[in-house]
């Protein structure tokens, strides 16, 4: 009795009990399909984020009054926080030696811009920025110019328009020097900004900017400003020492206490990112064991019904000179066959549903191939494991009980 012959019977039984095969592998096929699926959504995920994030620069961060990601209720301490104003950016512009630019940012979101009979949807974030905001973004003027220090003292009414905003009310007409509504107020469009495209599904160029001081003077400048940070090279980690102390001290925090804002680096997002989809990885390998050791009981429950329908095939091969260990091996890989059945429909499906939610989410499919051994190596597991019983039972059968059986 050889291996081939083995695999060979294992698909006879697949192919002579479909739908009893079918049901037993299930457990298998959901486990293998979880992993592969999930692992497949983490890794396109966390390749999109880096290539977002290298496109900003290594040498930059942020600071903002609370944290990046928010999960659950904010803590009182964190709620009463004082807001981040234009002071901070002046003083750390004024005091900083590690630092290269920093830039001040406030933004609201739901604003729709209006040219002639043209419209967006009142979706546009609308962005006040410095004269150093798009160096420090890492953002790129396609068209026209970024507005001056003198512009943004004297509260011009003038905006750079983001690639979506362009194409939605500007189809056919050159933008710079023309004039769009915003909430009722005339714009001088002076630039355009160069396209970034999406990330996890959102836009990055459904976007206006406009003068720092324009933008408090339309909206009010009670909330609080993020600032973004642009260290000279190499010195990151000292610069965000530096720009700690300085907030430290401008904002009375007392020594000893924690600090009333938040420092945000690219690595800081990465751990966050990670952190969650850990908490997705954990999921998916709970639902897998919960699957798999479904299937593993369905597989010994069909090879214990083999062995009961084959007790007369059993006796014969032992009458004729089959060992033990025969019987064994043959019982052993049919079991396991079967598992790499389902495991490979597994692996197909895992990597179908991989694909397919990437291209929802707009992420680049990325299958991880060491999900996919593992996958498979968990089906050979569980054929072996849960068809050891079986298969001992198959070999112990007295040969001559075997032949009696009907």
């Amino acid at each position: 009795m050889n291996y081939n012959e083995g695999f060979k019977l294992a698909w006879q039984t697949v192919k002579s009990n479909k739908m009893r095969t079918f049901l037993t592998t299930l457990g298998i096929v959901i486990g293998v399909t979880s992993v592969i699926g999930m692992m497949s959504i983490i890794t396109a995920l966390e390749h999109h984020m880096i290539n977002a994030l290298s496109g900003v620069g290594g040498d930059i961060f942020w600071v903002q009054k609370y944290p990046a990601v928010q999960m659950g209720h904010l803590s009182k301490e964190i709620r009463m926080r004082k807001d981040l104003k234009y002071s901070h950016v002046e003083a750390i512009r004024n005091r900083a030696k590690k630092i290269r630019a920093v830039s001040a940012e406030i933004a609201t979101y739901g604003k729709q811009i209006k040219y002639q009979d043209k419209a967006t949807n009142p979706n546009i974030l609308l962005y006040g920025g410095d004269e150093y905001w798009a160096d420090v973004n890492g953002r790129f003027i396609s068209e026209g110019r970024f507005f001056t220090k003198e512009e943004l003292y004297r509260k011009d009414y003038v905006a750079l328009l983001g690639a979506d905003v362009t194409e939605k009310i500007f189809p056919f007409t050159y933008p710079v020097g023309e004039y769009v509504k915003i909430d009722g107020i005339r714009f001088k469009v002076i630039g355009l900004i160069e396209a970034q495209g999406k990330l996890l599904g959102n836009s990055r160029d459904n976007l206006v900017v406009i003068p720092f001081n324009t933008f408090t003077k339309s909206y009010g400048e009670m909330r609080s400003i993020n600032i973004a940070v642009k260290a000279l090279p190499n010195q990151i980690v000292q610069g965000m020492d530096e720009v700690t102390g300085i907030l430290r001290i401008v904002r009375k925090v007392p020594p000893g206490t924690p600090n009333d804002f938040e420092v945000i680096t690219q690595d800081s997002i990465m751990d966050t990112l990670k952190n969650l989809t850990g908490f997705v990885f954990i999921a998916a390998v709970v639902i897998c064991g919960i699957a798999l050791l479904v299937g593993g009981i369905g597989i010994m429950n069909i090879m214990l019904v083999a062995v009961t329908e084959r007790t007369r095939e059993i006796g014969i091969r032992k009458a004729v000179g089959a060992k033990k260990r025969h019987i064994l091996n043959q019982f052993l890989t049919e079991s396991i066959g079967i598992c790499l059945f389902g495991g490979l429909i597994g692996v197909l499906l895992g990597i179908l549903i991989g694909i397919i939610i990437a291209g929802a989410l707009k992420l680049p499919p990325t299958i991880p191939m060491w999900s996919v051994f593992l996958g498979v190596g968990f089906s050979l597991m569980i054929g072996l494991v849960f068809g050891v019983y079986p298969a001992m039972k198959a070999a112990r059968l007295d040969p001559i009980e075997a032949l009696r059986w009907e």
